[in-house]
């Protein structure tokens, strides 16, 4: 399992909570719809005033080739370019990392 991290970091001129609203509404919807999407966790600082970031966005995707596949597709465009619309994107890092669970508990 291939998983996408990105540190976000809003665009100018929007409040951390337009920003939150945003992401987690309408652009949620949009990017649920990525080809080979396996799973897509949003999460908010608990104290927004006091962090560098305004969100972590988790993508999960079977391999390197469903990643890129999903965001060379029409529907990946449209994810992008909406993103750019409040997110600056070259802001905050990302990772792409393989994901190893060391104790789950909630799905045990």
């Amino acid at each position: 399992m291939i998983k996408m991290v990105d540190l976000l970091v809003r665009r100018d001129g929007y409040s951390h909570e337009e920003f939150a609203e945003r992401w987690q509404g309408d652009h949620a919807e949009l990017a649920r719809e990525l080809p080979g999407l396996r799973r897509y966790v949003t999460s908010l600082p608990a104290n927004p005033e006091q962090a560098d970031f305004d969100g972590v966005l988790e993508l999960y995707f079977d391999d390197m080739a469903a990643l890129g596949a999903a965001f060379d597709s029409d529907i990946g465009q449209e994810v992008q370019e909406d993103a750019a619309e409040f997110i600056d994107v070259e802001a905050g890092p990302r990772l792409i990392v393989e994901e190893t669970v060391q104790l789950d508990e909630i799905h045990d």
